[in-house]
């Protein structure tokens, strides 16, 4: 929708800080004694490397652009970290970054506040020879162990739709599952061992179908044991039932994966965040979801129909187990979903998480019908939507919602807008873009 036949790598360099190392040592070397030069004390080599020493925390996020990844940046850049998004823009659009950079430049500008820096690299994330040369970029001198100045990353760059996961499996698991070994590869070359993984509530496959919020300890990758009712304690080993599509498996095994990492090694610190569906965009209408690909989720296919692409939203199943017999889902406004990643980046950083590996949901904790949904948006919009049921899609399940409370007590989160705020902020998104009226 907003296409830019050419890549910009967009910078806003922060001034310098009287506070910053670098500050400290240029000062201490023009004091030095007269008749001792700075050189005699310290070598060149050393020099330098006090000079390159920044305590400005940088974050990497792989499928920066794309429409939780961009909003996460969003988030991660007004709370304070400068951000550096690697997108090969498979399925988002380069001027992305311009209306990031946008909103994140007003939010400080009105706090009076620094803005960080915004960079962007166009290249997939599995290149490890562009991967290993920004990396380098930020690398801090060191005799020691690897350091780096990028103190965390948030990793978005997965396929993710399951009906593409069963017709294509090979590419799901080439880039979600063998994509992501590589990946971590190169990143514990460097030091970087802070990783914020996107997962999903599908790793919970038809235990959905119990029609019970879903909790973190149904789905575990070591023993765990959780209480259930007051004085009565369960215990979950590890493994997965009934997951229902590839795409859905790709995020078990990397979970699985990740986590026989952390077990290895406890200077990793590792969070997976299983998503539930998001929906919405940003409430200043300028950052919203624009995929490249063909939709598959609810909202964006509302959205075409909404538009005039789409004569009419096909419903997949008029006949679940549920108040309405449409499939019910815990729907998280995509910003609560962003500020749910800067909530966990910073108690992994800041070494406040129980494990070294720990996984959160990500919802609401609430359930809404598909055609509770289409009453919302119809609400929201003054539109009439028309819709259909037909039948059930293959590896669907009829509902899913989250049990929130874990990411509520350990991570001080909890989403705060509702389906009405989402539909509203798709409408007003949809105006700005000239889509509607």
């Amino acid at each position: 929708m907003f296409p830019m036949s050419e890549m910009i790598n967009i910078e806003a360099e922060s001034p310098p800080r009287s506070d910053s190392p670098s500050s400290a040592c240029d000062s201490a070397f023009n004091i030095g004694t007269p008749v001792t030069p700075s050189s005699t004390l310290f070598s060149e080599d050393l020099v330098n490397l006090l000079r390159d020493v920044s305590n400005d925390q940088f974050i990497l996020v792989t499928g920066g652009l794309g429409f939780i990844g961009s909003h996460t940046t969003l988030e991660l850049l007004k709370a304070g970290y400068h951000v550096i998004a690697i997108d090969n823009l498979s399925n988002a659009y380069e001027s992305v970054s311009e209306r990031i950079q946008s909103l994140a430049s007003q939010y400080h500008v009105e706090r009076g506040t620094l803005m960080p820096t915004l960079k962007h690299y166009n290249h997939d994330y599995q290149d490890t020879d562009a991967l290993t040369s920004l990396l380098k970029a930020y690398q801090i001198p060191s005799w020691g162990l690897p350091r780096s100045r990028i103190v965390g990353v948030v990793h978005f760059a997965a396929y993710k739709a399951v009906e593409e996961s069963i017709k294509q499996p090979l590419k799901y698991y080439s880039n979600n599952v063998c994509g992501l070994v590589g990946f971590v590869r190169t990143l514990e070359n460097f030091g970087i061992k802070t990783f914020i993984f996107s997962s999903s509530a599908t790793v919970y496959g038809t235990l959905a179908c119990s029609n019970i919020p879903l909790r973190e300890e149904l789905c575990v990758h070591k023993p765990e044991s959780f209480e259930i009712h007051e004085g009565v304690w369960e215990t979950s080993q590890p493994g997965s039932i009934g997951i229902t599509n590839p795409y859905g498996r790709t995020k078990w095994m990397c979970e699985a994966i990740l986590a026989d990492i952390a077990a290895s090694d406890p200077d990793w610190t590792i969070v997976a965040l299983r998503y539930f569906n998001p929906i919405g965009c940003d409430s200043s209408g300028l950052l919203g979801e624009d995929p490249r690909s063909i939709p598959t989720n609810l909202l964006p296919v509302i959205v075409k129909v909404m538009t005039g692409q789409y004569s009419e939203l096909s419903m997949f199943g008029s006949d679940w187990d549920t108040v309405d017999g449409t499939a019910v889902r815990d729907f998280i406004h995509v910003t609560d979903l962003a500020q749910g990643h800067i909530a966990a980046l910073d108690s992994a950083i800041k070494g406040k998480l129980r494990e070294n590996f720990r996984t959160f949901n990500l919802g609401t904790g609430n359930g809404h019908s598909v055609l509770e949904v289409v009453g919302t948006m119809q609400t929201a919009s003054q539109m009439a939507l028309p819709h259909k049921a037909v039948d059930r899609r293959a590896g669907d399940v009829g509902y899913c919602v989250a049990a929130a409370d874990r990411s509520s007590d350990e991570l001080q989160w909890s989403a705060k807008k509702t389906l009405a705020d989402a539909c509203t902020d798709i409408c007003h998104f949809l105006k700005i873009s000239g889509l509607t009226n």
